[in-house]
């Protein structure tokens, strides 16, 4: 396919999609386990990956075949402490589409409190010359 041939993305309309990923808590999730410190609570960059799955969700079923999106800046204030066992849902709402890039709001709660929150931006891009840039 020719670049004029490709399909654009217009994702306007998506704005305000949100979606939610939960965690449970385990060992593997922890800042011990993961390098970031060491104690046995979830650990910061567990924390941002369950933000960035749940921006992906919101616009996986929502991009033409073949297009795909990368994250490309995260800004996430890590606020409170959840244990092993503990139960968290990250919550993502698109806030804004300017073109192909995305941004994010990310909450991401305990059921009684805020755990953390910030913004993800992430960009529309082709899949397979993304790739072939490499």
């Amino acid at each position: 396919m020719q670049p004029s041939e490709r399909p654009t993305v217009d994702a306007a309309s998506w704005v305000g999609a949100v979606t939610r990923v939960e965690l449970t808590v385990t060992d593997a999730d922890t800042a011990q386990a993961l390098g970031s410190g060491d104690v046995p609570v979830l650990a910061t960059p567990r924390v941002l990956a369950l933000a960035e799955a749940a921006t992906v969700g919101a616009t996986a079923s929502r991009l033409p075949p073949g297009y795909t999106t990368v994250g490309t800046r995260a800004d996430l204030e890590h606020r409170a402490a959840t244990p092993i066992g503990g139960h968290v849902v990250a919550e993502a709402r698109l806030a804004k589409a300017d073109g192909r890039r995305l941004t994010f709001e990310i909450v991401v709660r305990d059921g009684k409190q805020v755990v953390a929150e910030g913004r993800v931006e992430r960009v529309i891009v082709d899949r397979a010359r993304f790739l072939a840039s490499l």
